[in-house]
Formats: structure tokens, sequence, C-alpha cells
């Protein structure tokens, strides 16, 4: 007996094509809100019955509504697509070394409603924290997906292992356990791999064929981004660009290894410069000192200058190896870009070829806010695949 006889149900694979098409749709009002009809046809090469039928099915399920486009020429009249003002949400969560952030986000991607508090790393606490501010954004709402950003390495198992918080795999499933009725999807990435995920959807990168993104933080994170999707590697881990052997051999990082670019660069670099104490509180330990440095601390300035230099070679390192378009920074790396010397150290770290016309260094349009707008994407693209949408469908 096959299963689709025993269940009453279609096969899993016959299930996802169904809505296969919705997908895409859904895939072009989140590109081009406003869409109309006869443009989304003409996109898809579909026929008007199909478009009639998929919109009608996407109406139902609350993703979309339609309003009278205005009439342009001759022909019949048509109408505009956008997502639903009160359609299912999906949950957004910044996990950060210091703090956490949750908010709400529609098919439009926009997050709102955001909360926030500060943590102590110990992995019971902060799930349960995460668990409750879920919960509580979501009240009210159809939240079918939780996309989290961390600020670690993700496995394939969606474990998060992360050196800086002295984690060695934590499950964060139950952030979900609040939500239902029945299972919600949580997709875990790496906060920096999501921000730039942001950005090449919806902000500097946007656009850019081959973008790099670079955030300092505590240590430094990143992504190759092709035709806007990150570069995961082998392993869901590639990114790790604050572990290039770009700083001091001498120094030894979490991470096991000597030499690490991040630490020459984040508050732990700033301190060491300046001889403080290790921060407990390196991000904003390095929030102070860059103010500080603006505000005409000699001392600190100094100490901001080696280390905007240091970012800057190892930039056009990176630009060497991957020849983006275009990189963008985030986080701390945006206060280390404006530091006097950031642009010669890295001119005069590229090869002569590229001198001329330097790849552009930018700063991230989305700014923190990167890592949580990566998270509702992420979350987004779960829920409104063939996959995510024959999940919810109960068909």
């Amino acid at each position: 007996m096959s299963a689709s006889t025993e269940t009453g149900r279609e096969p899993g694979r016959a299930r996802v094509d169904r809505w296969r098409t919705s997908a895409e749709v859904l895939a072009e009002v989140r590109r081009t809100p406003g869409l109309t009809r006869v443009e989304l046809a003409r996109r898809l090469a579909l026929s008007s019955a199909s478009v009639t039928e998929t919109v009608t099915r996407l109406r139902g399920t609350g993703w979309l509504c339609e309003h009278r486009a205005p009439v342009q020429g001759r022909g019949r009249p048509t109408t505009s697509l956008d997502p639903a003002p009160d359609g299912p949400r999906v949950v957004a969560v910044d996990l950060r070394h210091e703090d956490w952030r949750v908010g709400l986000a529609g098919l439009d991607g926009e997050v709102t409603g955001v909360v926030g508090a500060r943590h102590d790393r110990d992995p019971a606490r902060v799930t349960t924290a995460l668990r409750d501010a879920v919960a509580t954004v979501a009240g009210g709402h159809r939240a079918v997906a939780v996309g989290l950003a961390a600020p670690a390495p993700v496995s394939a198992d969606g474990l998060v292992r992360a050196t800086e918080l002295a984690w060695e795999a934590v499950d964060l499933g139950s952030v979900t356990a609040c939500l239902g009725p029945g299972p919600v999807p949580l997709r875990v990435g790496n906060d920096a791999t999501l921000a730039g995920v942001a950005e090449a959807r919806t902000g500097a990168a946007a656009g850019a064929a081959t973008a790099v993104y670079l955030t300092v933080e505590v240590g430094l994170g990143g992504t190759l981004l092709l035709d806007g999707l990150p570069h995961l590697g082998a392993h869901g881990a590639a990114g790790e660009y604050g572990h290039l052997p770009f700083g001091d051999p001498a120094q030894r990082c979490a991470c096991g290894a000597t030499g690490c670019w991040g630490p020459e660069v984040d508050g732990r670099g700033l301190a060491r410069r300046l001889g403080d104490p290790v921060p407990d509180d390196p991000r904003s330990y390095a929030g102070d000192v860059l103010a500080r440095a603006a505000g005409g601390d000699a001392a600190a300035a100094d100490a901001v200058g080696v280390a905007a230099a240091a970012l800057a070679r190892g930039i056009a390192g990176v630009v060497h190896v991957h020849d983006p378009d275009v990189v963008v920074l985030g986080g701390l790396a945006r206060g280390l870009r404006a530091a006097p010397g950031f642009d010669d150290a890295y001119v005069g770290a590229l090869m002569a070829f590229r001198r001329d016309h330097p790849v552009p260094v930018l700063d991230a349009v989305h700014g923190d806010a990167g890592a949580l707008h990566g998270a509702a994407a992420l979350a987004l693209d779960h829920a409104t695949s063939p996959e995510g949408l024959a999940e919810r469908s109960g068909e």
C-alpha cells in the first residue's frame, strides 16, 4: 500500500509542487510590492487563468490583498498585488554577545514592534528570555516562522556554537514552543551572514553580482554574497573572516588559533593598545573608545587609528581574493572606516592595478539592524517557499 493511500493525502513531493507557482508569485510581490496582475503574468510567463487561480489561493491564505491599479493606456483594467496588512507574520530574533532583540515582520520584510534586553550569557536563561519575548511580540498575530541570527557559526543541525559566549552546542529550538497551533519552524543563521543578506536585498549591496559584507562586533564576521545569496561553504560555516591570520601572531584568539584578524580590530584590540584589561563588554567598550577618539582624546585616537589601518589592510586582502563589486561595512567597522588614515591604508595595500579604481567600501544601510532584517528575510524565505507553504496549508 502506498503512503498516499495510507494517509489519504498526496505524497510530500506532489503537495510541495502544488505550491511552487504560489511561491514564485510571493517572491515577485516581495521584490515589487504593488505589482500588477498583468506584469506578474509577464514576468512568470503565466496565463491569465493561472494568475487568477494563484492569487485567489494566496488571498485565501491571507498573504496577499488586491487594489485596482490605475488604468494606463488601452486594455482591460487590472489590479495591483500587495502584502495583506493582517497577513501571516514571521518573528525575527537577533541574539548578540551582550543583548538580544526580537521583532515582527510581514511579507514586506519590515521589522516592527522590536523589544530587547541585555543577557548574562547563560544559555538556559537566554533561551527562556527569547521564548518569552517571541510569545510577546507574536501575540495576536499568525506567526508562521521564526528566524534567528546568532553570533557564531551555525551547524547543519541548527546548534549554535559560540566561542565568545562560551557555548559549546546550544539548541535554541524551544524559542518557538509558545507559538502555534502546530509546530512553527525555526531557521537559524550566522548574524554577519544574515546582515549581509539584508544589505544584498535592500541595502548597500543591492544589485551587486559579487559583494562582501564585513562587520566588527566582538570579533569580525562577514559573508561573500553571489547574486544576493551568501556562500555558506561545504559545511555551512563559511564567512569566518575574523579568523584570517591578519592579526598579531603573538595573540591567541578564543577560537584556539593565533593571529586572528578579529581581535586586532575589535574592543579587545583597542583595550590592549590602551593598556586596559580585557573588557567584559568589548562592543560597548569599543563604542566608548570611538566616541573618545572623535572627541579629541589623543590616546584613543591613536588606538583607533591602528585598528582602522589593520581593518583597511585586511579588506584589501579580501578584495584580492574575491574581486567584489563592493565591500559593505557594518557594526563598529563603520566607525573605524571614518578614522583618519583608513583610506590611505586601504589603497596602499591594494595591488597596483586596482588603485586607480579601488573597489568601493560603503557603510551598511541597515546599520545595527542588519542582522534583525536578515533574520526576518530568512524566516520569510522559508515561510513563502513551496515547502513552507505546503507545511502550513494542511492539504
